[in-house]
């Protein structure tokens, strides 16, 4: 449920309504449009009544979200979210290059593989400190040693970081490092993660899990805004077919559908998408056609020796190559990369 203020409604008149929203144990959330203040109403609304706040000075109209998925919505927010990372803006007009090695193997590999970045254009460089890998004898990562090497690397070049966080206790150590909190295909619906990452001042990045709807994968992020994190980017990355000639099926459509429902940043990642360096370039392109606000393609300075995904990872100078061919694109659908 949301109220929709009058134009001229007084901050006094907002006020009362939050305080009459929390005596009926539910809580408030604002959005802020050009002209008129909107009050969303969480919790449970089904025994509320639009009149209880129609009959408040300053309400102009009250309104029920059917979809089960509300502060993710476009009903209750029609604007597109953005919101800044350092100097870079998320869900603006330019689209976001993230990109970097799987998974952070030593501080002399992420420091040659976050030059590469920033020589790319590209604008946010990743790398994975633990990894949730299939299979136990895999590499795992660095963990919080990782971790730091990724802050001091970030710090000497001036970009930020994402990486990934498996399970709530991780989520202030994680954050004390890292500028964006990535949660993993396989903990889309690892709901204390999410509750956690909600009550994080860091933005987030919600991957698709393996075999989740599009409903589903919104319904996660509502569980990070209700918590009141409301910097959230969702990622679509492929999701699991019969299809066997690529490691997932990047679902190209989940991005104009998205948008369509949420107000929230929507990203592609073309390498866990495909699976296959050759791969990445074409569906980057189509990415970008098709609207996606940013690209997460992962890079490593030698992909024939890294100790995760090196199939699926350019080299820098592909990387490079890259990113003009996607700036052409960009133009052709008035979009921007610097």
């Amino acid at each position: 449920m949301v109220v929709v203020m009058q134009p001229q409604a007084t901050e006094e008149q907002k006020e009362h309504v939050r305080e009459t929203i929390h005596t009926l144990d539910c809580k408030s959330r604002d959005i802020q449009g050009d002209a008129i203040t909107i009050i969303c109403v969480i919790g449970n609304t089904l025994a509320l009544t639009p009149e209880q706040f129609e009959i408040l000075p300053g309400v102009d109209q009250v309104q029920r979200i059917q979809k089960p998925f509300k502060l993710v919505s476009r009903e209750v927010q029609p604007h597109k979210t953005s919101f800044k990372v350092g100097d870079v803006t998320i869900g603006g007009n330019e689209i976001t290059i993230i990109s970097g090695p799987c998974s952070v193997e030593s501080r002399e590999q992420f420091r040659t593989a976050a030059l590469a970045v920033k020589a790319s254009g590209a604008r946010i460089v990743r790398g994975g400190a633990f990894k949730p890998r299939t299979s136990p004898y895999s590499f795992q990562g660095l963990g919080e040693e990782g971790l730091k090497i990724m802050a001091e690397i970030s710090e000497e070049i001036g970009l930020p970081t994402i990486s990934e966080v498996m399970e709530p206790e991780m989520v202030p150590m994680v954050s004390e490092y890292i500028d964006i909190l990535q949660i993993g295909a396989r903990n889309m619906q690892n709901y204390p993660l999410l509750n956690a990452i909600g009550h994080s001042h860091r933005p987030a990045m919600l991957k698709r899990g393996l075999s989740a709807t599009i409903e589903e994968m919104l319904l996660a992020a509502e569980y990070i805004l209700t918590g009141g994190n409301h910097n959230v980017i969702l990622c679509e990355r492929g999701i699991r077919t019969f299809e066997t000639w690529t490691r997932n099926t990047l679902d190209i459509s989940a991005v104009p559908v998205l948008q369509k429902a949420t107000h929230l940043p929507v990203f592609i990642d073309p390498s866990h998408g495909t699976g296959y360096a050759d791969y990445v370039a074409p569906v980057s392109r189509a990415a970008v056609a098709v609207g996606a606000d940013g690209l997460m393609i992962e890079m490593h300075p030698t992909p024939e020796r890294a100790l995760s995904d090196g199939e699926q990872s350019l080299t820098p100078e592909a990387l490079s190559a890259l990113i003009p061919e996607l700036r052409r694109v960009a133009r052709a659908v008035n979009r921007v990369i610097v």
